[in-house]
């Protein structure tokens, strides 16, 4: 049987990852894979995290299971940190998962338990794991424009044009903010529009929030994802706790769906546990409890906001100074949509050949299509970069 396999292609980041580690040189910089980083490259454990660890292996009692779903308590923290009062808690199930792909894997196959047929729309870039899942599941897909090339900011008008043939049940998938691979979103204008849009075709939102707090904040990182929880009937919601908790190997991941009643909510939540119970009985519990006790505890709550607080800042400082200093070195303000961009990545619009003269003349690793994670910079790596980018004729 096992003979019968074929060998799968190899994932870029992870092949980018082990081209690192094999580079002897001590000067090199790991712009590749997508993990927070400090300035000194490490990914840190968040103080209220270690605090509220510290405070569950005094209090925790037993590692039973928990709920098919999840802990209650964690889905309606989270709803509350994402949504607001955008939708009213009776109207949205919960279902926790391993992590955000998680989330995102269980949203494809509740919209394909719904409605054998769906379609996917999906915005070009997008994050590479979401099309590889709808392969693998065999969802069909088809992609709306949304990076610009020249600007390097959303190709708004594209996009709309694009999307302008959706349909009832069509599932459109939206980034809640910090687009993933290129760092350009949506103004609070165009989400008003996308709005309208999915309203007039009856086209369903998936929104995958994988960076709430990495650009503009909490609140107005989840602007769209409100909007449109507030407008529409029908919302589904991948989340992630990996880079806002700096929960990563936690696996800790959450699917929203909103409903247009409450009898079709507990449907949908009776559907998300059935799915866990398929694909891995019971989801891990150890993060989302840590999630649930930092957002239900002022005193950790207020903790974590401040340090995602330093950690938002410092990329936005990163992206300025990377944006100065190429600004200065060109003499030209076509690098400055850096610092417009938002969250970890921006698209520098390198071909692959100037990605691998960059990687070859000055050890700087970054994926393919010359998306880079800003986190991966520090002020000493910064100058290093740029020098890179100018001499590669970016």
């Amino acid at each position: 049987m096992l003979s019968n396999l074929t060998p799968q292609p190899a994932d870029k980041i992870i092949e980018l990852m082990k081209l690192f580690r094999e580079d002897p040189r001590t000067a090199k910089v790991d712009l590749g894979v997508g993990v927070y980083k400090d300035a000194t490259g490490h990914t840190p454990v968040m103080r209220a995290v270690k605090a509220a660890e510290k405070q569950l292996w005094e209090q925790e009692t037993t590692k039973t299971y928990v709920a098919l779903a999840g802990d209650p308590a964690f889905a309606d923290a989270m709803r509350q940190l994402i949504l607001g009062d955008a939708a009213p808690a009776a109207r949205v199930a919960g279902a926790a998962t391993p992590g955000g792909t998680g989330a995102v894997h269980m949203a494809f196959e509740l919209a394909k338990m719904a409605k054998p047929d769906v379609r996917v729309r999906v915005s070009s870039p997008t994050w590479p794991n979401h099309l590889s899942i709808l392969r693998h599941r065999g969802i069909a897909f088809a992609e709306y424009r949304y990076f610009h090339e020249a600007t390097r900011g959303v190709d708004f008008d594209a996009m709309m044009a694009d999307l302008a043939d959706v349909g009832p049940g069509d599932l459109v998938l939206l980034h809640g903010c910090c687009h993933n691979p290129t760092g350009a979103n949506l103004t609070e204008a165009q989400w008003g529009a996308v709005a309208d849009l999915l309203e007039r075709t009856g086209a369903v939102p998936m929104i995958d929030m994988a960076y709430q707090g990495f650009g503009d904040g909490l609140d107005a990182d989840a602007y769209g994802t409100r909007l449109l929880a507030a407008r529409l009937p029908e919302v589904l919601i991948a989340a992630s706790c990996s880079k806002n908790f700096g929960v990563y190997r936690e696996r800790t991941g959450l699917l929203l769906a909103i409903a247009a009643d409450q009898a079709t909510r507990d449907i949908a939540q009776g559907s998300m546990a059935h799915l866990n119970r398929q694909n891995f009985s019971f989801p891990p519990d150890h993060g989302a409890r840590l999630v649930t006790m930092i957002l239900n505890d002022p005193a950790l709550r207020a903790d974590w906001q401040a340090e995602l607080e330093e950690v938002r800042l410092g990329m936005l400082g990163l992206r300025q100074s990377l944006a100065d200093e190429l600004r200065q070195r060109t003499n030209s303000d076509r690098f400055d949509f850096v610092a417009r961009h938002r969250g970890m990545f921006s698209r520098l619009g390198a071909t692959p050949e100037q990605v691998m003269a960059m990687r070859a003349s000055h050890g700087i690793y970054m994926v393919g299509d010359s998306r880079i994670n800003i986190a991966g910079l520090n002020a000493t790596t910064v100058p290093i970069l740029a020098e890179a980018i100018v001499k590669a004729g970016v």
